[in-house]
């Protein structure tokens, strides 16, 4: 598959499956806009390297993914400098846990806004350019909580359901136009997010890193494994390829069996 002469913008692409998703659309040799925050060292230091491992452009944009006229903006930005977004994976999102009395008001607001409000503003400025030329890619980054509950993650969990319904409904407004709408489910994924949180768990708990591991980050995956950014970003490229042209306003769970039962 290639996907030459396309591009590809990625919501929260600065690190992680959001990273991973723009060099794996490079790879195939789509242009792509990363987005995100973080050191601005790192960030030009993974945009240069894609630009140079695969001979495509990388543009980045710091765009607020709680501000609408960002996100518009950044959509913009992909259609001025590439014609597109030909592809737009909805991937940025943040987590806040605590009990539902005491959570706090604006991390609620935060998180539907950057979880679930960011995809449809997104969508809604993406949408336009795609339908003239009938043909686009919505790829949005669910979770294996927008299908079950863990406690505590009311926001969370609430957000992504959320996102599941917004990808059914614009796949059923673009059918006739040549644009799917899927979303991928992972349960745990290995990120460097994750991996900094071992060490307080080992300490917190009193276990070894390997009983963190199986026993409370992985409890709920039979597999006991992680997913990984490359897994999660290898489906992504495949549901942008021709062979997925009939899938859409599908939620596809990749988390080790969590879901099954």
């Amino acid at each position: 598959m290639t996907l030459k002469g396309k591009s590809a913008l990625v919501t929260g692409s600065t690190s992680g499956i959001g990273l991973a998703c723009a060099r794996a659309f490079a790879a195939e040799g789509a242009n792509v806009v990363l987005n995100g925050f973080g050191p601005a060292d790192e960030i030009e230091a993974a945009r240069a390297a894609i630009e140079a491992e695969f001979g495509v452009r990388a543009l980045y944009s710091p765009a607020d993914m709680t501000k609408p006229a960002e996100i518009a903006a950044l959509v913009g930005l992909a259609a001025t400098a590439f014609g597109g977004p030909d592809i737009l994976v909805n991937n940025a999102g943040i987590q806040h846990v605590s009990p539902i009395e005491d959570f706090p008001i604006d991390k609620w607001d935060r998180i539907v806004a950057i979880n679930l409000s960011s995809a449809f503003h997104a969508i809604r400025a993406a949408v336009p350019g795609m339908k003239a030329r009938k043909w686009g890619r919505i790829v949005s980054t669910a979770s294996a909580h927008s299908l079950v509950a863990s406690p505590f993650k009311a926001a969370y969990v609430a957000a992504k359901h959320g996102l599941v319904g917004l990808t059914k409904t614009v796949a059923l407004e673009l059918a006739p136009h040549g644009v799917t709408a899927n979303c991928i489910s992972p349960g745990y994924v290995w990120t460097p997010l994750v991996e900094k949180q071992i060490p307080d768990t080992m300490k917190a708990r009193g276990l070894t890193k390997e009983q963190v591991i199986g026993d409370v980050l992985l409890q709920a995956q039979p597999t006991k494994q992680f997913v990984t950014v490359e897994q999660v970003a290898a489906l992504a490229v495949f549901l942008a390829g021709d062979a997925a042209s009939q899938i859409t306003g599908a939620n596809i769970s990749m988390d080790g069996g969590w879901t099954a039962a």
